[in-house]
């Protein structure tokens, strides 16, 4: 079912298989933020019922509605999305705790670097297939620790109109400031030019779709997004000790997310990529969302055959998936040969699901080769450096002579002239 391929091309391989945005999707996602620019909340409206059916008058949720979702889950859902909430929020203080405002001082010249939030962010938060209020703590708690002042949630709601409870808990919980029901493509659109209802953000980000990632790679010029996040990818790099079982049952959790997902492992041994493939057709049958598993796995999901230990370490850089798992004999050593992934996970009890959601780590990672740039959403996606520089005449004078040299060979002579003029 799924496919094993015996690779010997690693750069060949790597560019046919990875997947490419869509033209397609990105015309229709071109489309979709023209139409909201131009008619606000209106557009949103027609979008919500052509594409989820749903009908929706109003697209901020109220607090009474904040109010009901908390009667609608149970103690221990909220409990744990509580624990979500605490774990990630000790390592994103860490990450914090290690900006500090600096003064550097030289030759009369003074430079003052200090770290301040950015005013305002959109957090989208999935929806559709399954419901995320994982991803509604992974994008709030970053801001919320860096000290974002504005912080929205939008999510898609469901035929009824509305967003699910526990989406709705988990954003109150970590303190979001707006929620809306909205999603895809329009609620990129919306945040980015803003509505009637919805006022524009400085910053996007979240996990998302095909067309909410090719929203995203539009918006550019207008407002800033973290990365291109999803569709999902997960990478495994295992040998002849790792156990089919356990590939078997991490790549099917991660294609149970959508159709378009990306799952693969990459192996030396042709007895274990027998092996999970075997597991995986005995698994399928006997699991929930397995037309989606199915789909995703035959269509996008393979097992490589290299030749060498080399070659997995050199394809799983080319491929650079949002998740690696590294479940090999020495996975700590091997790790350090892996330079590109989002996310790496080490040996057998450290699977990627539980990383999407209580091991600490974020799991909004860059997919679409983005981990040779980038590593998950942190606090550092919230905060921006503001530098101030103060020069003394003295400090201007020391260095004349080589600001004369440098501005004639750029022919920019009247910088020099602005220069002189004060000395």
């Amino acid at each position: 079912m799924i496919k094993k391929i015996k690779v010997t091309n690693l750069s060949t391989f790597a560019a046919s298989i990875t997947p490419k945005l869509s033209q397609k999707n990105k015309k229709i996602a071109q489309s979709i933020l023209e139409n909201i620019k131009k008619n606000g909340d209106k557009a949103l409206f027609q979008y919500e019922k052509k594409f989820g059916g749903a009908n929706i008058s109003s697209l901020r949720v109220t607090p009474s509605e904040i109010k009901s979702a908390y009667s609608l889950v149970s103690k221990s859902e909220i409990a744990s999305i509580r624990q979500a909430k605490s774990r990630l929020s000790k390592t994103e203080s860490v990450l914090k705790s290690l900006l500090k405002n600096k003064k550097i001082k030289s030759d009369g010249v003074t430079i003052s670097k200090k770290f301040i939030p950015i005013p305002s962010v959109g957090c989208y938060v999935p929806g559709g297939l399954a419901k995320y209020p994982s991803s509604a703590v992974m994008s709030i708690i970053p801001a919320k620790i860096a000290g974002v002042k504005r912080i929205v949630v939008v999510s898609p709601p469901d035929k009824t109109g509305h967003i699910h409870p526990l989406t709705i808990v988990a954003a109150d919980i970590c303190g979001a400031d707006e929620i809306y029901k909205t999603g895809g493509a329009q609620s990129i659109a919306a945040l980015t030019f803003g509505t009637k209802s919805i006022k524009p953000v400085d910053k996007i980000v979240g996990p998302g779709g095909a067309f909410v990632t090719a929203a995203k790679s539009l918006i550019g010029n207008t407002t800033g997004i973290d990365m291109l996040a999803g569709p999902t990818e997960l990478g495994i790099i295992a040998d002849s000790s790792t156990n089919p079982q356990y590939v078997a049952l991490d790549l099917i959790s991660q294609a149970e997310h959508s159709v378009d997902t990306f799952c693969y492992c990459i192996t030396t041994s042709e007895k274990l990529a027998n092996s999970i493939s075997v597991n995986i057709s005995e698994i399928l049958p006997k699991i929930k969302r397995e037309k989606i598993v199915k789909s995703s796995l035959k269509n996008n999901g393979f097992i490589a055959v290299v030749k060498s230990k080399s070659d997995m370490f050199k394809l799983a850089n080319l491929l650079s998936p949002e998740h690696l798992q590294i479940m090999t004999k020495n996975p700590e050593s091997d790790s350090t040969k892996i330079t590109t992934s989002g996310l790496v996970l080490l040996g057998n009890y450290t699977p990627s699901s539980a990383s999407d959601y209580l091991l600490g780590s974020n799991h909004i990672l860059p997919t679409n080769r983005f981990g040779k740039i980038r590593g998950p959403l942190s606090v550092f996606d919230f905060i921006k450096i503001n530098t101030v520089v103060t020069s003394s005449k003295s400090g201007l004078s020391k260095i004349s002579s080589s600001l004369d040299i440098l501005t004639t060979s750029e022919e920019l002579y009247n910088h020099y002239t602005a220069v002189k003029g004060r000395l």
